[in-house]
């Protein structure tokens, strides 16, 4: 089975489109066309459904995308470790973020790699928590800062970078403002605004609510921490988000009120790093900068297993302030009844 096959496979796999594939790769669609066919006569089984306008992976090509991706990765990690011993650090490097992971500051981390190694190319991928983690295990994130709300799933290890409590944000106008402190199962008959399911902070609130045995209405759904703060500022909704989304200045306006039983409930930031491959050069070199954080077994080339390790207890949260001084926003109208689904996709 030749790399370049493999290559072209995963192409037209991940752009659906022969054509889009072919340009990504800067070749000719027949050169790709015959590439892909050769591909599937060796395997003895076809890998894509074509129609004319996209297409689709079939079983087969299901099943061998998950190994493509981690045959490439491994072949990307051989080559940089002979650069790294020639004393060079060349390549790839495939990063993945959730918005405002707290630990790392993402943006100056990567942008001091790449001032310190230029000859790495630097790619980016923001997402949620539950959709990274799956990228660094089928290979196709070298690492990704993460919250995810669950164990480590196979072939994806996790390392505790940061933890903070969650917190109850809300506009000024509304009747918890003031409040010095509410229990998760005091927000009932709320209306929520929060992030889609694949966002760690999500994952955490739906299993905290159902844990004080309150159900909740989840009426506003976002992909996005501005757009969060933004529907809360409106008063279309209350959200409980981790401290470091409401300390943002877009939120300064809205009031923050501390939760009480949130020390059971921490959003855990971690780095995702894959257990079954070596971590390459480059990924190792960028989890160097990162001080006081306890990456030993990351920054070796071995796997040791997907047991992390343990979590320091968080620190215990200062006081948060429920009536901080904030520029005047207008209370808020009664919104009209929101008709958007409780869990929309």
């Amino acid at each position: 089975m030749e790399l370049r096959h493999l290559e072209y496979f995963v192409a037209v796999a991940e752009e659906r489109h022969f054509t889009r594939a072919a340009h990504r790769l800067m070749v000719s669609q027949s050169g790709l066309s015959a590439s892909v066919r050769a591909l599937e006569r060796e395997l003895g089984a076809p890998l894509f459904v074509r129609s004319t306008r996209r297409v689709e992976l079939t079983g087969e090509g299901r099943a061998l995308l998950v190994e493509a991706h981690r045959a490439l990765a491994s072949v990307r990690a051989g080559k940089e470790a002979v650069a790294a011993v020639q004393g060079l650090l060349r390549g790839t490097l495939a990063v993945g973020t959730e918005q405002c992971v707290t630990g790392v500051h993402v943006p100056g981390l990567l942008a001091r790699f790449r001032s310190e190694h230029p000859d790495v190319e630097v790619r980016l991928r923001q997402a949620g928590s539950a959709a990274l983690v799956e990228d660094v295990a089928e290979g196709r994130l070298d690492l990704a800062f993460a919250a995810p709300s669950g164990p480590a799933p196979d072939g994806v290890r996790l390392v505790p970078l940061a933890s903070e409590p969650m917190v109850l944000l809300c506009h000024p106008g509304h009747p918890l403002a003031g409040a010095a402190g509410v229990g998760w199962a005091d927000l009932g008959g709320e209306v929520f605004v929060d992030f889609h399911e694949d966002w760690g902070a999500r994952g955490l609130n739906d299993r905290a609510f159902a844990a004080a045995g309150t159900a909740r209405r989840v009426a506003l759904e976002v992909n996005d921490v501005h757009s969060l703060i933004e529907l809360v500022g409106h008063g279309l909704g209350i959200a409980v988000v981790p401290r470091p989304i409401a300390r943002k200045k877009e939120a300064a306006a809205l009031r923050t009120v501390p939760l009480t039983g949130a020390e059971d409930h921490f959003w855990e930031v971690s780095v995702a790093l894959p257990e079954d491959r070596r971590t390459g050069p480059a990924a190792r070199e960028l989890l160097s900068y990162l001080p006081d954080t306890p990456l030993g077994e990351a920054g070796e080339g071995e796997p040791t297993g997907s047991t992390a390790p343990a979590v320091p207890a968080a620190r215990t949260a200062p006081s948060v302030s429920a009536d901080r001084t904030a520029p005047s926003v207008p209370a808020p109208r009664t919104p009209p009844t929101v008709v958007a689904p409780a869990h929309p996709g």
